[in-house]
This record gives structure tokens, sequence and C-alpha cells, in this order.
């Protein structure tokens, strides 16, 4: 008889799939979450306009990705999530709390007029600005350690709340801001464009800047990190990663002195996903980093085998109407709000 457990590493393959899942709300939901940070220095309400009417087709459906790899945690990977949960349940009902808010703002500010349209644009901001720097300061604590005792955590609530978690929030504040910026470039003209790009040069020093800290970091959190990236064979291996992102950093730079609309926002995705493959390389094969991997929190290979059945029928159900939507709402935005 025929079964998934035996025909597939289900543990590698789940672990694959939420992988990809995050991976995808960081790129997507970034840049509306960019577009919201970036959103009140914008020179004009009509600016603000055309910013909001490029994301109001996107924002809600980002947002699928967000609850695909937690509810895959959830399911395939249940001791990993019993842990994470409590040492990071801070950071995560903030976060929530910032994008509810961030959708409550987004929906009012179209039907309001007047000074209660701006009360409504700095709530958008701030409820992105919460929500994106609880994503990094949850980051920073994750990659640092969990301490668990057996199958439990063992630490205290505010575990996470350090100097590298805050650095690491900062740094995604800047990167979510240069998706936004680059978003809004490939989006709109004439001077919400000019303003956009302005915003992400400044933004492309400080993402170099906080990649570079963090990469210098990580190999004095964990000794196995720093023998990773720096023994051979594995360093020239790993070698074309920091690579790439150089040659990305430069060329983002030239093409936003060249006035060039697309690349700039398909390069800084680039950033986002070499900075995610390094970090992914760094961690592997720990869900719970340093302390429990992938093998020792699954879930039995039954209910990890049910569920990648309706996983198979129904991502690509998701994965055609994300691109979909986007196909049909390509070109640039009006400054009309019609959503």
């Amino acid at each position: 008889m025929f079964s998934f457990a035996g025909f597939l590493n289900l543990p590698i393959v789940w672990f694959g799939l939420i992988a990809t899942a995050v991976l995808l709300y960081v790129l997507l939901d970034g840049f509306d979450l960019g577009v919201g940070i970036l959103f009140p220095f914008a020179p004009s309400d009509q600016c603000r306009d055309r910013m909001m009417n490029s994301i109001a087709p996107f924002w809600d459906g980002n947002e699928t990705w967000l609850v695909l790899g937690g509810g895959g945690l959830f399911a395939a990977f249940p001791l990993a999530y019993a842990v994470l949960m409590p040492a990071l349940y801070v950071p995560v009902i903030i976060m929530l709390l910032g994008l509810i808010f961030r959708g409550v703002a987004f929906e009012f500010r179209f039907k309001a007029t007047g000074k209660s349209r701006r009360l409504w644009d700095y709530s958008f901001h701030f409820g992105s600005l919460v929500a994106t720097f609880m994503q990094g300061m949850f980051l920073g604590g994750l990659v640092q350690g969990i301490r668990v005792d057996g199958r439990s955590f063992a630490g205290g609530p505010f575990d996470w709340l350090n100097g590298f978690s805050v650095m690491t929030g900062f740094a995604l504040v800047c990167g979510y801001g240069l998706l936004g910026a680059t978003w809004v470039v490939m989006k709109t003209e004439d001077t919400t464009q000019e303003w956009a790009r302005k915003c992400a040069n400044y933004l492309l020093f400080y993402v170099a800047l906080f990649m570079g800290l963090v990469s210098l970091i990580m190999p004095y959190i964990n000794a196995d990190i720093k023998t990773l990236w720096f023994t051979s064979p594995t360093f020239f291996m790993l070698l074309p990663i920091p690579l790439l992102t150089l040659a990305m950093f430069v060329t983002i730079w030239r093409d936003l002195h060249k006035e060039r609309e697309y690349r700039p926002f398909l390069l800084s995705l680039g950033l986002f996903l070499m900075g995610y493959i390094g970090l992914a390389v760094s961690l592997w094969p720990y869900v719970v980093p340093f302390e429990i991997t992938i093998w020792q929190a699954a879930a039995v290979a039954e209910s990890q085998s049910l569920l990648l059945v309706g996983t198979v029928l129904m991502l690509p159900v998701v994965l055609g109407y994300v691109g979909y939507s986007y196909y049909i709402f390509r070109g640039k935005a009006s400054h009309e709000t019609t959503y």
C-alpha cells in the first residue's frame, strides 16, 4: 500500500513548505507594510492615495502566507509550536494587534474625510510600524536561541527583549521600508515616484549596514554557525550568497540613480531572499534554534501525510489566485480613491 511517509521524508517536506510560506509572507506582505511605514511622510494626500491604491488589491491576500506558516507549524511540528509560542507570546500578540489595527485603519481611511483621514493615515502607519518591528524582534529572539528543558520552554516571558532583537527590529523596519519604496517607484509616477526613489536611496544604505552587522554578529551567537561559514569547504560553497548580495546592493543603487522602475523592486526582493537563505543555512536542521531539530519536533507520519494531501490540493489554488490578482492589477496605480 502506497504511503507518503514511505515515499517522502515528511519532516523535510513540511519544513520546506512552512519555510516557503514564511518567505512568501516576508516578500509579499513586506512591501505593503513598507508602504505603511513610509505613508505619513509622502509629499501630499494625492501621493498617499496613489500609495494606498497600489497595495489595495493585494494586502489582505499577502497575509494568507502568515496564516499558512503559523498553521503549518502548529500541525506539522507541534513540539516546536509548544516551545516557541510561550517564548515569544509577547511580540507575536503585539504584532497581531498591529496588523489588526492596520487593517481597520486601511478600510476606514477610504471613507474618512478632513481631519479624520489624517488620523487614519497615522493609524495605518503605526500599525504597520509596530507589526514590522515586532516581527524583527521575534526574529532576533529566535535566532539567539530558546531555553528548553526537555520538551518545554524554560525561560522567562521577556528573554526575547535585548539589544540584538531591538537591532533586528530596526533592521526589518528599514528592509520593509526599502521594499515599500521600490514598490512605489514601480507602481506610481511623477512626484510620488521621485519621492519614493529618494527614500529608497536612503534606506538602501541602512539595509546594507544592518545586514552587515547581523552577518558579523551571527557567528558569535553560536560556534556551529562560525564553523559553518568560516571553515573549508563550506566557506567556498556558501561564498556566492554574500557575493550575490553585494552585487544586488550595487545594482539597486545604480538602477535608482538611472531611474529604472522595475528592477530595484525585484532586486530588493532578492536581498531578502539571500538573507533568508543565509539564515536557513545557518540554523539548519533546527526548528527551535540549537535545541530541537525538525525530526524531534515533527508530528506522527500519519498526521503529516493527511495534512500533505490537503495542502497539495489547495496550495495551487491559492497560488493561482494570488498570481492572477497580481496580473489583473498590473500597471501604475491611480490617485483616485476607488477601493
